[in-house]
């Protein structure tokens, strides 16, 4: 078999139209062409983005939602996090020992911090729109608990909370889920910040935090 042949092949399995000259899948079938929906859930559904997150060299740990405030004391505790810049409704319990700065996402506001302010911070602390198992991603969109891209990128440490039922099997499924802020922009985020020169060396922390911490509230 040609090269040629190999990927045709596997065209034709993708769009399960078996041997060539055998009709291929109705026109109105869009879910016979392409995964749109997935078949994931439950537990399978949270233990694949937990894999595809370590695998992207993210920390992540499973909690209930009881033992959600502890998590987050525990999580800063061991990055020795003393100042915390955090989304105007973050809605989330914080440590008495970190210093919280609200930042306010609004341009020109007082209260909102500068690049050189983000960079001096040791953690951002943000919830996230929706989380995609099948690729290990998770989206920020800008919402008042997750705040403006800038506060998520420039700190070298995020900590992100997601729920359970944010978490989607898909790619499209989590395309549906954003629809409804399409125009906002959209932070995609799969591990922690990292890029490789012509030599392959991977260097982390370039385009972003360095190290990416996931609580995944679930139960």
């Amino acid at each position: 078999m040609t090269a040629r042949d190999e990927v045709l092949a596997r065209i034709r399995t993708a769009n399960r139209s078996g041997a060539p000259g055998q009709a291929g899948p109705p026109a109105d079938d869009p879910d016979a062409r392409y995964r749109t929906r997935g078949e994931l859930s439950g537990q399978a559904l949270l233990d694949l983005l937990a894999a595809r997150l370590t695998d992207y060299r993210a920390i992540v740990h499973v909690v209930t939602p009881a033992a959600l405030p502890a998590e987050i004391d525990a999580a800063l505790r061991r990055r020795g996090a003393r100042t915390v810049v955090v989304p105007p409704a973050l809605g989330l319990p914080l440590p008495d020992f970190a210093a919280v700065i609200i930042d306010s996402g609004d341009s020109g506001d007082s209260g909102q911090l500068t690049a050189r302010d983000l960079d001096g911070m040791d953690a951002v602390v943000t919830r996230a729109a929706v989380a995609i198992a099948e690729t290990g991603t998770i989206v920020l969109d800008g919402a008042p608990d997750q705040g403006r891209r800038a506060i998520s990128l420039v700190p070298d440490y995020h900590l992100c909370v997601v729920a359970a039922e944010q978490v989607v099997h898909l790619v499209p499924e989590g395309v549906t889920r954003l629809a409804n802020v399409a125009g906002r922009p959209l932070t995609w985020i799969s591990g922690p910040s990292a890029t490789s020169d012509i030599e392959l060396e991977r260097v982390e922390g370039v385009h972003g935090p360095r190290t990416l911490e996931v609580l995944l509230v679930a139960g």
